[in-house]
């Protein structure tokens, strides 16, 4: 999930701050592994808080989610109780669904990946992303700019010819300093801004410095948005990969 996993960021071009680094000095795809790396660690386990909110009404999910680096990844519902027991599995690009209420498991194809995750403004998308971003884009270094008081390297990826992407273009902001992910921009093949993604609540947690909360803002949506906040966190936990199979997302009970 880390784009859920992906992957999060505010803008003024401010020369002053220019690291020394020229653009063709910067390592990019050595800048998004630390970004990464940073985020997720080797392994972790995580109890997360989504709000949904619309104009009208807003709703709050509790989860709590395992991941192995970029590879596997397993997300539980604990609140509300009509959602409880509700999971998703992600083994590399694949997606699995456990609806307990009707006792069925769905895999999601691939024309499924731009429907709305859980009925936020995630997309099942956002949570392969992470996965592919590495074999599935080419990065460029646009410039510098201070995000929340941040300099950050400005960086645009672009999907490779026949890549299995769904967004034409995301730009991306990530600070100089401790590489945090501050904010993206989602483009569609057209080149109309889709969504905005903004990372915030800079804190330690587990002797990382991350940004805690996550915003996902629909531009074209007056109103509503998708806010997710980590309320606790445990980096290179154990972990054993066999838990990450269907028959153990049906079984598992999460208090």
């Amino acid at each position: 999930m880390k784009y859920l996993l992906s992957a999060i960021l505010l803008f003024t071009i401010t020369v002053a701050f220019m690291p020394k680094n020229t653009t063709q000095e910067v390592d990019i795809e050595s800048i998004i592994k630390q970004m990464e790396d940073n985020f997720r660690g080797a392994t972790n386990i995580a109890e997360i808080k989504m709000t949904i909110n619309r104009p009208k009404w807003s709703r709050e999910m509790v989860m709590k989610s395992w991941a192995v680096e970029d590879r596997l990844a397993l997300i539980m519902v604990k609140s509300p109780a009509r959602d409880k027991g509700s999971g998703f599995l992600k083994k590399d690009k694949e997606i699995w669904n456990w609806v307990p209420s009707i006792e069925k498991v769905v895999k999601l194809p691939p024309s499924m990946m731009m429907q709305s995750w859980m009925g936020s403004d995630f997309t099942n998308d956002d949570l392969v992303q992470s996965s592919s971003i590495k074999n599935d884009y080419t990065f460029a270094l646009l410039g510098y700019e201070e995000i929340d008081g941040r300099n950050c390297y400005k960086i645009e990826m672009t999907p490779k010819p026949d890549a299995p992407v769904v967004w034409g273009k995301i730009i991306t902001w990530i600070s100089t300093e401790n590489y945090l992910q501050l904010k993206s921009e989602f483009y569609d093949e057209d080149d109309y801004l889709i969504n905005i993604m903004i990372g915030d609540n800079i804190k330690e947690m587990d002797g990382r410095i991350i940004p805690t909360r996550t915003t996902v803002t629909p531009v074209e949506e007056e109103g509503q948005n998708t806010v997710i906040e980590y309320i606790s966190i445990d980096f290179d936990a154990e972990i054993d990969e066999a838990m990450f199979s269907v028959q153990n997302m049906k079984r598992m009970r999460i208090d």
